[in-house]
């Protein structure tokens, strides 16, 4: 398959290769692939947790508005706390 490309298009994968990060230009397409894949299962999730982190939103602002607010240094240690331990085996 023959694929034209634009002359910016052609200049990045040149500078990748260039780099020594990717040994040819069909690893820096097979990155720019992957990541465009990760993207496309991203908005997959959000569109089906859009109900989910809709609710979630709701509940905070009715929360705020109550004056149930938490202290934002508290409120990052807590989110890093979670994501300790999700990151657990």
């Amino acid at each position: 398959m023959a694929i034209d490309l634009r002359p910016e298009q052609q200049r990045v994968i040149d500078l990748a290769v260039r780099s020594g990060a990717y040994r040819n230009p069909g690893e820096v397409l097979d990155q720019a692939f992957e990541i465009i894949r990760e993207q496309l299962q991203l908005e997959d999730w959000m569109v089906e947790q859009r109900e989910v982190v809709a609710a979630h939103i709701e509940t905070g602002f009715a929360q705020a508005e109550r004056g149930e607010l938490m202290d934002g240094d508290a409120a990052v240690e807590m989110l890093r706390q979670r994501r300790a331990g999700q990151l657990k085996p």
